[in-house]
C-alpha cells in the first residue's frame, strides 16, 4: 500500500504540475490559448464550434492514432501476463501501469497543450477507486457463517441474494462478502462450477441495477447518467438473464453436485443457521452508499472543484477513502482472519486502473471523431452497440469498453461524452433511440464482462480466492470453451434476440 499511495503521489503531482505549466505558458502566449480552446472544442465542450475549429485548423491538435498502442499494450498485457509470464507480470505491473499512463498524459499537456482531458481522467479516477476500495475493504471487515446442508435450491438461494446484494454494495463488495461463504456452504463438494457460476451471476451480472453495481455503470453515473436511469431500464434483462442462469445451475448441480461419499455428509447434523461477525460494518457500507448522492452536479450546495465550468466531487471521495480506513482500523479482527483479507487485490485494480484512466484518452477521442464521420454514424445501431460493446467488454476490460462506445454513440448524433447535460440529454431520449442505444451499451458491458476472467475486475479476485482454498479453477481459455461458449452466450444471444433484435 506504500508503494501505491507513493506511486499516485507522483502521478497526481506530475499532472497538476503539468497543468499549472500548460496554463501558465497560455497565460504569457495568446496562440497557446487559441490552441487550448480548439482542443477543447475537439474533446467536445461545444459540440457545434467542434466542426468549425476542424475545418479551420484542422485535427493538429487531436491525439495521434499511434497514440493508442499504450492502450493495447496495456491491455493485452492485463489478459497475457497472468498466464504467459506471470512473474514478470505480478513484480512489474505497476510501473508498466503508471509508465504507460505517464507516457500519454505528458504527450496530451506538453505537445498537444491539452489540460482538460487529463485532468478530467484523473478527477474520474478518484472517484472511480475510491468508491472500489471503500467497498472491498469495508465489506471485508463482515465474516458470513452458514450451518446448512448444501442443496441445488441452498445454493440457487444464495447466488440470488448475492446477484441482488450486488446492486447495493457493488459486484466487488459482493463478491469479497460471499465467495467465502459460498465455498464454506459446499465445503467437500465445491468444483470449477460453482464458482464460474458465481462470476456470472454476482461478480457481474448481478450488479446491472444501480450505478453501484458494477464499475462502467458508476462511470456513467460519473458522465451524468441519472442515479435510478439503470433500475428503470435495465431490469426485465437482468430478471430474464438471472433466471435462466439460476435454472441452468440447478440442474447442473443436482446433476454433478453429489460428492461420492454421500453417507458422511448424511450423518452430519445442520442448524440451518447463520451468522454474521463484523456487523458494524454494515453501518460503514450505508455511509459509502449514501456518499455515493453527494454529486455537486445533482445537489446544489455539496462542495465541489470548479474547473472549465464543471464541478468535480471530493467531498464524496474523502467521505469514501475515510470510511475504507477506519472499516479497516475498527474492523473485528475474527472477521479479518476468518475472510484471509489482504489488501493485493485492490492494490492490483488500483494501480492497473491508473494505466487505464491515463491510457484511454486517445481511444475515446479518436472513437468520437469516426463516429462523427458518416461512415462511423452509419454503423451506430442498438445492436452493433450491444453486440460491439459486449465481445469487447469480454476480452479488454469492461469499464472502458463502456465508456468507448457511449462515446461514440453519443458523437454519432453530435454530442460529447464530456458535456454532462448532452449525457443527460441522451440517456433521456433527448436523441433519437438514445436511451435505447444506452441500455444496449449498459446490459452488454455487465452481462459480457463475465465471459472472461478479465472482463471485470472481481473476476480475478474470485479465482484468486477460490485457488487458494484449493479448488482447481479452469484455465483463461478453458474457462470460455468450457463454460462461457457453451452456456454463458446462448443465454447472451436470447437477451439480445428478446430486448434488441427486433425493437
Amino acid at each position: 500500500m506504500k508503494n501505491f499511495i507513493l506511486s499516485f503521489s507522483i502521478f497526481f503531482g506530475l499532472l497538476f504540475f503539468g497543468s499549472f505549466h500548460v496554463s501558465t505558458v497560455s497565460a504569457q502566449n495568446p496562440e497557446t490559448e487559441v490552441v487550448q480552446e480548439a482542443n477543447d472544442e475537439i474533446h467536445g465542450d461545444a459540440a457545434e464550434d467542434h466542426e468549425a475549429n476542424a475545418s479551420e485548423h484542422g485535427d493538429a491538435h487531436a491525439a495521434p492514432v499511434w497514440l493508442v498502442i499504450p492502450f493495447v499494450m496495456l491491455l493485452l498485457m492485463i489478459a497475457t501476463g497472468p498466464l504467459f509470464y506471470e512473474h514478470f507480470w505480478h513484480k512489474n505491473y505497476p510501473k508498466i501501469a503508471i509508465g504507460l499512463a505517464i507516457l500519454v498524459v505528458f504527450y496530451y499537456l506538453f505537445i498537444l497543450g491539452n489540460v482538460h482531458s487529463p485532468v478530467h481522467a484523473m478527477a474520474e479516477y478518484v472517484q472511480f477507486i475510491a468508491l472500489l476500495a471503500s467497498l472491498y475493504i469495508a465489506s471485508g471487515g463482515i465474516l458470513i457463517e452458514i450451518d446448512k446442508k448444501a442443496t441445488p435450491m441452498a445454493n440457487v438461494s444464495l447466488l440470488l441474494i448475492g446477484a441482488l446484494i450486488s446492486n447495493l454494495i457493488g459486484t466487488t463488495g459482493a463478491s469479497m462478502l460471499l465467495i467465502r461463504p459460498f465455498i464454506r456452504l459446499n465445503k467437500g463438494n465445491i468444483q470449477a462450477y460453482h464458482i464460474i457460476f458465481f462470476i456470472f451471476m454476482v461478480s457481474n451480472i448481478g450488479g446491472s441495477l444501480t450505478p453501484i453495481g458494477d464499475p462502467p455503470l458508476f462511470l456513467g453515473f460519473l458522465k451524468g447518467i441519472p442515479f435510478f436511469w439503470t433500475l428503470e431500464h435495465n431490469w426485465p434483462a437482468w430478471i430474464f438473464a438471472l433466471l435462466l442462469l439460476a435454472g441452468v445451475f440447478y440442474f447442473i448441480d443436482k446433476k454433478f453436485g453429489k460428492t461420492s461419499d454421500d453417507a458422511e455428509i448424511e450423518d452430519i447434523t445442520y442448524s440451518n443457521k447463520f451468522s454474521l461477525i463484523g456487523v458494524r460494518n454494515f453501518g460503514w457500507l450505508f455511509i459509502i452508499i449514501c456518499s455515493v448522492f453527494l454529486d455537486p452536479n445533482v445537489i446544489e450546495g455539496v462542495p465541489a472543484i470548479h474547473y472549465e465550468g464543471q464541478k468535480f466531487s471530493f467531498i464524496r471521495e474523502l467521505i469514501m477513502l475515510s470510511v475504507a480506513v477506519f472499516s479497516y482500523k475498527f474492523a473485528d479482527q475474527r472477521a479479518i482472519k476468518g475472510n484471509e483479507f489482504n489488501f493485493e487485490p485492490i492494490r492490483e485494480v488500483a494501480f492497473i486502473f491508473i494505466g487505464i484512466f491515463g491510457t484511454m484518452m486517445p481511444a475515446l477521442e479518436l472513437v468520437g471523431i469516426f463516429a462523427k464521420s458518416p461512415e462511423g454514424a452509419a454503423l451506430i445501431t442498438h445492436n452493433t452497440l450491444y453486440w460491439g460493446t459486449g465481445v469487447l467488454s469480454g476480452f479488454l476490460d469492461n469499464a472502458p469498453t463502456y465508456l468507448n462506445f457511449l462515446a461514440a454513440a453519443m458523437a454519432s448524433e453530435g454530442a460529447s461524452i464530456n458535456n454532462i447535460e448532452e449525457v443527460r440529454t441522451f440517456a433521456a431520449n433527448g436523441y433519437e433511440d438514445s436511451a435505447f442505444q444506452l441500455m444496449a451499451i449498459a446490459i452488454a458491458s455487465v452481462f459480457f464482462g463475465a465471459m472472461t476472467y478479465i472482463g471485470n475486475g472481481p473476476n480475478f479476485m474470485v479465482k484468486s480466492i477460490a485457488e487458494q482454498s484449493g479448488i482447481k479453477m479452469p484455465s483463461f481459455f478453458g474457462y470460455i470453451i468450457r463454460f462461457s461458449l457453451p452456456v454463458l452466450l446462448p443465454i447472451l444471444f436470447l437477451v439480445w434476440l428478446i430486448f434488441f433484435a427486433f425493437a
